[in-house]
């Protein structure tokens, strides 16, 4: 169905940098773990180191799955915007390179979700 509008059209994101108060937006998402089933979106300050961010961000979001206690955070593997990247823990989230709306997916080897059923 066509739309005829009376005057000119401008949209204005509301989900700039500007309006976070500095802090990044950054999508997440746990392959083979269907219990989220779509990515997270998380705040994280530019000078947040990303070990703090799995640390205090992730690890407490995802703890309700029964694979979370087993997760080892080193071995993770990740992709960033669909091509791998190897994060550096000790560094920040600017560091990393990461910006505003990144998309960030991380596999967990040999855990495959509730039962092995990508739950």
């Amino acid at each position: 169905m066509s739309v005829t509008a009376i005057k000119e059209y401008v949209g204005v994101p509301l989900d700039v940098v500007a309006n976070f108060h500095g802090n990044q937006l950054l999508y997440v998402a746990w392959d083979r773990h269907l219990m989220y089933a779509a990515p997270g979106i998380f705040g994280a300050a530019p000078g947040m180191k990303f070990g703090d961010f799995v640390a205090q961000t992730l690890a407490p979001i995802y703890q309700g799955h029964p694979d979370a206690a087993q997760i080892d955070w080193s071995k993770t593997e990740w992709e960033k915007g669909d091509k791998p990247w190897t994060p550096d823990f000790a560094r920040t989230v600017a560091e990393n390179g990461l910006v505003h709306k990144e998309f960030l997916r991380f596999r967990t080897p040999g855990l495959n979700g509730y039962m092995g059923a990508g739950i």
